[in-house]
């Protein structure tokens, strides 16, 4: 049990991304192909692409975050000490925790809202909710992660390691 949970918390984010974007991309190479091979297209299709890309960009939200690969000015980095950087590491963190947290909560209560009433999807015809819900969960995602950046930036600080930068996109 614990390797299927360290697997997922390994690798649940790519795989979940590799779910949503593939079914982004069949879903819309048939929906090009009904258009213009046979002069046909489904509004459902338009949907599941629509909603597989929110689902995507939510879930890569918190991948970013876990491995430190989200957008950051890192300019000042290079001229602090270590515990310095762990500091201003630390302090990102936090900020983004505060407004993680009230955007999940602020989120979810729209998901509320939806369910409510009983709001449907046009095309699909299915509870919105489901759709709506990929706010929450990228959030609820980037708070664990969250959580899991402190306790391991908090175990490099006890053990004398520097903290975890992340892989950069650019040197």
């Amino acid at each position: 049990m614990t390797r299927i949970l360290s697997s997922i918390n390994q690798n649940g984010e790519r795989w979940l991304l590799l779910v949503f974007y593939v079914m982004l991309v069949l879903t819309m190479f048939v929906e090009v192909v009904r258009r213009e091979v046979f002069a046909y297209s489904s509004i459902w299709g338009e949907e599941i692409v629509r909603y597989s890309f929110i689902y995507l960009a939510w879930v890569g939200a918190a991948a970013a975050v876990k491995e430190r690969g989200h957008i950051r000015i890192d300019v000042l980095m290079q001229y602090v000490g270590p515990r310095a950087k762990a500091a201003l590491y630390v302090f990102g963190d936090l900020v983004m925790f505060a407004v993680a947290l009230v955007a999940f909560y602020w989120s979810f209560e729209t998901v509320l809202v939806s369910a409510k009433f009983g709001s449907v999807t046009h095309g699909l015809r299915i509870s919105q909710v489901w759709f709506l819900m990929a706010v929450p969960f990228g959030f609820g995602l980037v708070l664990l992660r969250l959580l899991q950046s402190f306790i391991r930036d908090y175990r490099d600080l006890r053990d004398g390691r520097p903290v975890y930068e992340g892989d950069k996109l650019f040197d």
